[in-house]
């Protein structure tokens, strides 16, 4: 099994904890955190060939992993 990178805690290392209250305590954070890691390995299969998929959506993936991480930013930058 390979190490999936661009994982939440790899990116926000020093928000760990509060992601976990803020999963327990927010449904709409908790949605986008499964959501961002929903996506997030799908685009490393996509990287890996895994699941191999057309360039254009690969790239819409990575997109709506960019905008999922900006807002999951908004939230925890003010925690």
């Amino acid at each position: 099994m390979s190490h999936t990178p661009h994982e939440l805690a790899e990116e926000f290392p020093d928000k760990v904890q509060v992601m976990s209250t803020l999963k327990q305590d927010d449904a709409h954070f908790a949605r986008l955190f499964d959501e961002y890691h929903e996506i997030n390995r799908a685009v490393h299969r996509a990287e890996t060939n895994v699941e191999p998929v057309e360039e254009l959506a690969e790239v819409d993936m990575r997109k709506k992993r960019a905008a999922l991480k900006d807002e999951i930013w908004a939230i925890l930058s003010k925690h």
